[in-house]
């Protein structure tokens, strides 16, 4: 097993195996000129009860999502001038079936314009959508900064929707008084009250996460803030909400990792050496805003998080990913035994697996989080030579 690497940037990577689709597109592009020859090609060669009328008429209607409307135009006008000719040429043009197929082929050509503006406007309202939703997810999902408190970092979020740039899984990691902390939660549902929810969760996060002391007080200011959320909503979603979450917290100059896990997947621990171990609770706990079952809270656990490894947070868009046979994605197994440079590599890596493993995009939302702890060097020591002093000797005035 391989783990090859990808491009990196903010595009929240949705890139399903495009050569087909762009090879399909370019075929089509030079379709229309195809069609326009090959008519004139048939009517020519056959004889004159036999018409390429049906090859001219399909040209502009091709031409028209694919051209811009000067192009369409041309291809109507070439599709119209090359049925006129034709007529001309077999000296049918002002018989009945001549003015009815230059009628027709007139006809076809301003529709195709038509059509051509009506997919502009709606290609203009799409990316119009795209950048309304990307702004969205700038606001509520920034992507962070790659060094946060002397530790490496690296996000990767993509929506399983299509079109979609945000939707109910999210993740923060913040610098505070108390070392650096972070979160990667799953919000139940989809839609826009699922990212209704991811800003809830996220705006009180960054809150408590400057101002509480402990990741008990963090995860209760949480809940609070999701009961909060859930009186104002009505229905199943008033009922049902709830918020899958980890918690994290790294101390400045400690070499330890405290988490605190409600009912999420397990985090990822990858040393330099290829070794891994799944950081799983002793307790599970049950998710955010489900604290009203009276059940015991979760509770802070810590590990050792030396130079060199890297903590891999994520949600459950990357365990559910099956491939055509069914099975499941197994980050751990996966991912064992591969050393990586750094969040940013293993991100790239880990995201263009998945695709590989389900064979285009996930069924699901996946967030990704990778926190690096980075190896120290020690500085060189300079090697200073001593300089051989040459003394100075001074010429006397020589005397007579």
């Amino acid at each position: 097993m391989g783990l090859g690497r990808k491009g990196s940037g903010d595009g929240r990577g949705r890139r399903a195996a495009g050569g087909g689709s762009g090879t399909a597109r370019r075929v089509l592009r030079v379709l229309p000129g195809v069609l326009i020859a090959a008519g004139l090609a048939f009517d020519l060669l056959t004889p004159p009860s036999f018409t390429g009328s049906p090859s001219f008429s399909a040209a502009p209607l091709i031409a028209a999502p694919l051209y811009t409307l000067w192009a369409t135009a041309l291809t109507g006008v070439l599709a119209v001038l090359a049925v006129f000719l034709l007529h001309l040429h077999h000296g049918t043009s002002w018989t009945a079936q001549g003015l009815t197929e230059l009628a027709t082929m007139v006809t076809v050509a301003g529709l195709a314009l038509l059509i051509n503006r009506v997919v502009r406007r709606s290609g203009e309202r799409l990316a119009s959508a795209r950048g309304i939703a990307e702004a969205a997810q700038r606001a509520v999902l920034p992507k962070p900064a790659e060094r946060i408190g002397g530790l490496q970092v690296s996000a990767w979020y993509e929506a399983a929707q299509a079109d979609a740039f945000i939707g109910g899984d999210l993740y923060a990691v913040q610098e505070t008084p108390y070392g650096v902390r972070l979160a990667v939660g799953d919000v139940r549902g989809k839609g826009l009250g699922a990212v209704e929810a991811v800003a809830v969760v996220l705006g009180a996060f960054r809150e408590a996460a400057e101002t509480e002391p402990t990741l008990e007080a963090v995860a209760q200011r949480l809940e609070r803030a999701l009961d909060r959320e859930g009186a104002r909503r009505e229905g199943l979603d008033a009922v049902e909400g709830f918020t899958t979450c980890v918690l994290g917290e790294i101390p400045p100059e400690s070499g330890l990792l405290r988490l605190l896990n409600r009912g999420h997947p397990e985090p990822l621990l990858l040393y330099g050496d290829g070794d891994l171990s799944v950081l799983a609770p002793a307790e599970p706990a049950l998710p955010l805003g489900m604290g009203d079952l009276g059940v015991r809270p979760g509770r802070a656990e810590q590990w050792a998080f030396p130079a060199g490894a890297t903590l891999l947070l994520y949600t459950d868009g990357l365990t559910e990913a099956r491939d055509r046979a069914g099975d499941f994605y197994d980050p751990a197994a996966r991912l064992r035994g591969r050393v990586l440079a750094g969040p940013h590599a293993l991100l790239g890596a880990l995201s263009s697996d998945v695709r590989r493993h389900t064979g285009g995009g996930t069924t699901d939302d996946m967030a990704l989080l990778a926190v690096g702890r980075p190896v120290r060097r020690r500085p060189e020591r300079r090697r200073t030579e001593r300089r051989r002093t040459v003394p100075v000797v001074r010429r006397g005035d020589d005397t007579a």
